[in-house]
């Protein structure tokens, strides 16, 4: 059946063709109580929440008790720009903010010449280090300290230091202190060993298809990023600045509350953990090449994994399959 003008509208502002679809099915019924809705689109409430997820986050559908509000097509269009508008103007102020701090941080020795309106300035406290041996730095960091360690950790697995890594993470939750580390979640694949390890002493685990940098941080005193940010080894900042510290400690938190925390080490069953993000990703309407990406699988493997577990939920198509999941607790 050929799309609809309001179908096609939300296809080409860049959701799942399944979306727009469900879209289509809502305007007529917008207004009705919630229950009515829900009804008349044969799912269940869970249901409901997992295949609306992406229109109800964009503020396109907002479901209530008493009535379901549908935008219709020109209000939906005028919201996701004025979304993405918010978007770049917060992501704009925030490079600003960052290139502004960086130079202050690598001239901490120099005087502000310049300073607004006749005050005098004081340099930001922190330095920037080239070449030195990083083990050493970290481990005189958390030795000499007692805040908590909060980890982002793209890769740092390939080091040959992380045996040593491990041994001054447990030493630290051995002392009481808790030590928190996200990771890509293409690890659990890669490298269950290491997620392993570092779990067998103590650390935290959580998974996002992405980490953006690397990054420690250690209570509210002291931070250890790259410059710039990414996952280089050197140049690298130690920055004791506080304010920052804590703006890097708040970035650390937003991820901990979307990463998904590691289900397989909690409860001892393999693998449970990746069929769960797969899971996410066929609700959301991803292709396989999309999930191999975010991941971290081969495409080959993906089209297994799609596979088993359709044939384990029954489900005819991809999209079923994420709702059957969602019936059933899985996600």
């Amino acid at each position: 059946m050929e799309a609809t003008g309001a179908e096609k509208l939300i296809t080409a502002l860049g959701f799942p063709p399944e979306v727009g679809h469900l879209y289509e099915r809502l305007l007529p019924l917008a207004g009705r109580p919630f229950d009515d809705v829900v009804a008349g689109l044969g799912l269940t409430c869970a249901e409901f929440e997992v295949v609306a997820a992406d229109l109800i986050e964009a503020q396109i559908v907002e479901p209530s008790h008493e009535a379901v509000q549908v935008l219709i097509p020109a209000l939906a269009l005028s919201r996701l720009i004025e979304t993405a508008a918010e978007r770049a103007r917060r992501a704009h102020e925030q490079l600003l903010s960052i290139s502004r701090v960086v130079p202050h941080i690598a001239a901490r020795s120099a005087v502000l010449t310049e300073a607004p309106l006749g005050e005098s300035g004081q340099p930001i406290d922190g330095e920037v280090y080239r070449g030195r041996y990083l083990p050493e730095t970290l481990s005189t960091l958390v030795r000499r300290t007692t805040g908590d360690l909060a980890w982002l950790r793209p890769d740092q697995w390939t080091f040959p230091w992380e045996s040593d890594m491990n041994q001054l993470v447990a030493a630290a939750v051995a002392s009481g202190r808790r030590a928190r580390a996200i990771y890509p979640v293409r690890a659990l694949a890669e490298v269950p060993a290491v997620l392993q390890a570092r779990a067998d002493v103590g650390e935290e685990i959580r998974v996002l298809p992405v980490i953006p940098t690397r990054l420690l941080v250690i209570g509210s005193t002291h931070a250890v990023l790259p410059e710039p940010l990414g996952e280089i080894t050197t140049p690298r900042m130690i920055v004791r600045q506080r304010g920052l510290v804590e703006a890097l400690a708040l970035l650390f938190e937003e991820l901990w509350e979307q990463a998904s925390p590691v289900a397989e080490y909690e409860r001892g069953a393999k693998g449970e953990e990746v069929r769960r993000q797969l899971l996410r990703q066929l609700a959301s309407g991803a292709q396989d090449e999309q999930i191999a990406r975010r991941l971290g699988m081969s495409l080959r493997t993906v089209r297994r994994r799609v596979a088993e577990v359709m044939a384990e939920l029954g489900a005819d198509s991809r999209f079923q399959a994420g709702v059957e999941a969602a019936r059933r607790g899985w996600l």
